[in-house]
């Protein structure tokens, strides 16, 4: 009996933890058998989405971590990204060239508005959220003052196709093609692949002389193994089909898949040959097969039709995703960093951070600075994607869609994770491209699916605060 009614709490938790994630996915689904859409057109909107949006939506982790709650405040660095954007487009830079001087420009300007965010963020603990909103909109006061009268007015630009005709402000759209539009995206992959080998020669020779000065261990079976292997794999990109297939910009999802899926097959055989003797103490490698099996089945879901020409639709921007998979390793090792677990200690508790020894403020407004800057570089991948400039737009709601994807994946004030983020941004901008879709069929207007969307957006922000408010009081 007493088994039953903790399996019955168990449920019961679960099911209220995960009430918004469900109900989303629930959302989704319907409106997917509602609006008679198909896979060929939902996953390659949707994977350019997430390319564009994930980004931004991960830089609003290390605030919640830290206490801060859900950081409204992201829009200043999307403004520090703007601004840097449009003067690279003003000089006339353009290609991954001008993306790299978007990213010197803004990471000083984020970091500059990030510390100052910080420090409003220690004078004011407790009311974060409400302040970055207000904040938020401090800022785009200040933007639009420099857009629209520092621009011209004081700063001499000349320009016709960026400056309104009277000299002064800039023009409500700045076109981004030609110049920044998919300086990103476009990245072949045999690129990426050269810039990968050389860092990989250019760190482990760094290591070995490193070690070789402190007079320590050089291990050098280890760093043989990781340049050869390098090697090998820079040597296969110039055999013929190879050499072809990298030279795209886009991965096919199918092409992906099975990557993956081989990836995981060979990772996971290794670790049970390197782990066999233990094996022969606890049984089975369990975790490892069931690994191997998911993939194969993943592998398996390809051969069906359906899937198999919806998969092949979806053209993947390889550097983008690297960049969003690169955050989430990042993510994963700096919480385990000192100051990750410092920032940690500082979001459970300030006075147990305090008594620990950890300055608290110091803690608190490197967060918001990791989290500006983070910001901004995923605004400069948006723009970049999208590929127009809404000179006055474009900021805006950036913190609200953004946290409100978030909390879809399951986060919470106090607590969120980089698979809640990826998951939130799945279900978020699924029930974003379905909605218009559905409120057509249903009711024969779109727009009814527009408006539901935005009411959903804000709809979530405040039902996750009340749910905080509520638990706290509790």
């Amino acid at each position: 009996m007493i088994e039953q009614k903790s399996s019955n709490a168990y449920v019961k938790d679960l099911l209220l933890n995960n009430s918004v994630v469900i109900l989303f996915v629930v959302l989704c689904v319907g409106s997917f058998f509602v609006s008679g859409t198909t896979l060929n057109y939902l996953l390659p909107e949707l994977f350019i989405r997430i390319s564009r949006n994930t980004f931004m939506v991960l830089s609003l982790l290390i605030p919640v971590v830290a206490g801060l709650g859900l950081n409204f405040g992201i829009v200043v660095g999307a403004v520090a990204a703007q601004i840097a954007v449009f003067w690279v487009v003003y000089w006339g830079f353009s290609g991954f060239t001008g993306i790299l001087l978007c990213i010197l420009i803004c990471t000083p300007l984020a970091v500059l508005f990030g510390y100052g965010v910080g420090a409003l963020f220690n004078r004011m603990k407790g009311s974060e959220m409400i302040g970055g909103l207000v904040m938020g909109y401090f800022f785009d006061g200040l933007y639009q003052l420099l857009f629209l009268y520092i621009i011209g007015g004081i700063i001499p630009v000349s320009n016709p196709t960026m400056i309104i005709a009277g000299g002064i402000g800039v023009k409500n759209t700045i076109d981004l093609m030609g110049n920044l539009k998919y300086s990103l995206d476009n990245v072949p992959m045999i690129a990426i692949l050269d810039v990968v080998f050389w860092i990989v020669i250019i760190l482990t020779s760094i290591q070995l002389i490193y070690r070789l000065i402190k007079k320590q261990e050089l291990r050098l079976k280890k760093a043989l193994l990781v340049l050869s292997l390098a090697v090998i794999i820079y040597a296969l990109s110039y055999v013929p089909a190879l050499s072809s297939f990298l030279s795209t910009d886009r991965l096919l999802l199918l092409n992906a898949i099975e990557l993956g899926v081989l990836a995981t097959c060979i990772y996971n055989i290794f670790r049970i040959i390197r782990r066999r003797k233990e094996y022969e103490t606890t049984g089975l490698p369990k975790k490892e097969l069931l690994y191997i099996a998911v993939a194969l089945a993943a592998y398996a879901i390809t051969y069906i039709p359906v899937f198999e020409s919806a998969f092949v639709a979806v053209r993947l921007p390889v550097l983008t995703y690297i960049c969003i998979g690169g955050l989430c390793v990042f993510m994963s090792w700096f919480l385990n960093t000192r100051l990750g677990q410092n920032m940690s200690t500082v979001g459970q508790s300030r006075t147990v951070a305090t008594s620990s020894g950890i300055n608290v403020d110091r803690t608190r407004i490197i967060a918001m600075i990791m989290s500006t800057v983070l910001a901004s570089y995923g605004q400069l991948i948006s723009l970049q994607n999208i590929g127009t400039f809404s000179t006055y737009g474009a900021h805006t709601q950036v913190g609200q869609f953004a946290i409100a994807a978030l909390l879809v994946g399951g986060a919470s004030v106090h607590r969120a994770t980089t698979k809640q983020a990826v998951l939130g941004v799945i279900l978020f901008h699924t029930l974003f491209i379905l909605s218009p879709l559905a409120g057509k069929a249903l009711f024969g207007n779109a727009q009814i699916g527009e408006y539901f969307r935005v009411f959903v957006a804000y709809g979530v922000i405040a039902m996750a605060l009340a749910l905080h408010a509520w638990r706290s009081k509790k």
